[in-house]
């Protein structure tokens, strides 16, 4: 069993994909070849946004947004902990400061109000100016952009939705990557839309910042690559990889009816036993993982890949206790909910081609522990 079956959709567009590849290498047009451009206009369509711009990974598109807008020392950019090590990286790289933000105990996303007092905190220090939030929509499920976005207007803060785990997901009738001021994503090899390398977009709705930011990720060229108006990267997607994203994303939301069908049987077969994850109204997680939750973790782990079957615990350290970050900021009272949640969180098998019996397979070990469980037994005592 995989945890995320990678073959089984290549076995499915194989054919379509090699016959991609190998038009970007018969055609020499390695770099910035025809099918960026393309791939770009129909992830625009997909997402809903005026402009998409490639970029070479996921954390180049955090980063090109803050260097569009001159974000930089002496500014204050607010971050969840509970998340990958790029959304705070970026911030540091740029020589902003991360203010870490703690989350909802049922999404494990920002928490509006604890965004607000971080915000306020920071405004009364006055050592650094308040200028962005970058809100992560953690395993495929949006953050709450209209309550997120609420503080921000009222602060003056840009909004960067981090969408890397989200492409394909919903809310509120918009798709993931059409949040925020920009989004940015990552096509990561195991992210809901991913490519066979590294590769990432920034998404914007701005003619203005869509036109730094496409300067930006080409060393800040003007008028030609000659004509450098800013400090730039060099940060393109490859055509080959632009190949191949289109062609993944001709089955993409079949793969997400296929995704939310899963998490559905999960959430009905594990939901009388652990807390099981389930979409919020109004919204489609992109399900990029699928999370449980319960106070003997470690132990169901262990119990799970003695029978062979794989799960994944992320974010196991938050990144405010980690030795790079630990420096930074955090909301006034700490992060109480970010500090408990790695304790109890486990990943179970979630992709677009995992059969009912293999997932019946996890769900029936995962009951079968939790009713021999010792604090199940002395409960029902």
């Amino acid at each position: 069993m995989q945890f995320i079956d990678l073959g089984a959709q290549r076995a499915r567009i194989e054919d379509r994909i090699q016959a991609a590849i190998g038009n970007v290498v018969s055609s020499g047009a390695y770099i910035l070849g025809p099918q960026v451009g393309e791939f770009e206009r129909q992830l625009a369509d997909y997402v809903g946004v005026k402009h998409v711009i490639g970029c070479a990974s996921g954390t180049d598109a955090l980063q090109i947004p803050l260097m569009a807008k001159g974000i930089g020392p002496g500014d204050a950019v607010f971050v969840p902990s509970f998340t990958f090590a790029a959304t705070a990286e970026v911030v540091a790289l740029v020589g902003a400061e991360p203010v870490f933000v703690d989350i909802d105990p049922d999404t494990y996303n920002m928490d509006p109000a604890s965004l607000a007092e971080a915000i306020e905190m920071i405004e009364k220090e006055g050592r650094l100016a308040a200028k962005a939030v970058i809100p992560v929509d953690l395993f495929g499920l949006s953050a709450d952009y209209d309550a997120i976005g609420a503080v921000a207007q009222k602060h003056g803060l840009m909004v960067i939705s981090d969408a890397a785990q989200a492409i394909g997901g919903e809310a509120g009738g918009r798709r993931c990557g059409s949040f925020g001021d920009v989004a940015s994503t990552s096509f990561y090899p195991a992210k809901p839309l991913g490519c066979y390398g590294d590769g990432g977009a920034v998404m914007t709705d701005d003619d203005d910042l869509a036109e730094i930011m496409r300067s930006v990720a080409f060393h800040g060229k003007g008028s030609s690559q000659y004509d450098n108006v800013r400090i730039g990267l060099t940060s393109r997607l490859d055509t080959i990889q632009a190949a191949i994203l289109i062609e993944k994303l001709a089955i993409l939301e079949d793969e997400m009816v296929a995704r939310h069908r899963i998490a559905e049987r999960y959430r009905e077969g594990l939901g009388n036993y652990v807390k099981a994850a389930g979409n919020i109204a109004g919204t489609r997680s992109a399900w990029a993982q699928y999370s449980i939750e319960l106070p003997e973790r470690d132990r169901l782990q262990a119990h799970l890949k003695s029978q062979g079957i794989p799960s994944v615990i992320y974010y196991v350290k938050p990144l405010h206790k980690q030795v790079a970050y630990q420096h930074f900021p955090v909301a006034p009272g700490g992060l109480p909910v970010t500090d408990t949640k790695p304790g109890s969180i486990l990943c179970l098998p979630m992709h677009a081609y995992l059969s009912e019996e293999d997932q019946d397979r996890v769900i029936g070990e995962i009951r079968s522990f939790v009713l021999e469980s010792p604090a199940r037994q002395a409960a029902a005592e």
